[in-house]
């Protein structure tokens, strides 16, 4: 069976609690994601920022001035460890309205699966001929981790 750390991206886009809702929608927009881990320095995972928080607030509100991740994350972060079967993913995003979920190595965030990456790797094949399993394409266990810039620190 897959295991998580061969679906994932690790090139993810993360963002403190302190980030400003304003830069979590140019962040969202800039780079075609609906969503982002909500870290800590350290790379701890404290929660999930999404698209969906973004419009509840400006549905509820409106009002997006002085108004940080903090005030509008989902917590605890629903999360895998990278060594986790991919099935375990699978039946995650089929049961919950989640697009992605980030995946995590001791608590710290290490890359994200998304619907589409599942997508992808079933549809180019999960092994190769002699029955190793395969990184999905794009998949890489080295490539850096991107936050966002923090403000006030």
């Amino acid at each position: 069976m897959a295991k998580v750390k061969h679906v994932m991206t690790t090139d993810v886009i993360t963002v403190k609690r302190d980030t400003p809702i304003s830069e979590v929608t140019e962040l969202l927009m800039k780079n075609n994601i609906t969503g982002m881990p909500v870290v800590e320095e350290d790379m701890t995972l404290v929660g999930v920022i999404t698209e969906k928080d973004v419009l509840n607030l400006f549905y509820s509100s409106g009002q997006a001035t002085n108004r940080t991740v903090n005030d509008f994350m989902t917590t605890p972060a629903v999360h895998f460890d990278l060594d986790e079967d991919i099935q375990h993913v699978h039946t995650c995003l089929m049961e919950n309205f989640f697009r992605r979920v980030p995946v995590t190595s001791n608590g710290k965030v290490v890359g994200i699966v998304s619907r589409c990456d599942v997508l992808d790797y079933v549809s180019h094949g999960s092994q190769d001929p002699t029955g190793e399993e395969n990184p999905r394409p794009g998949a890489s266990a080295t490539s850096e981790l991107k936050s966002a810039p923090t403000h006030g620190q």
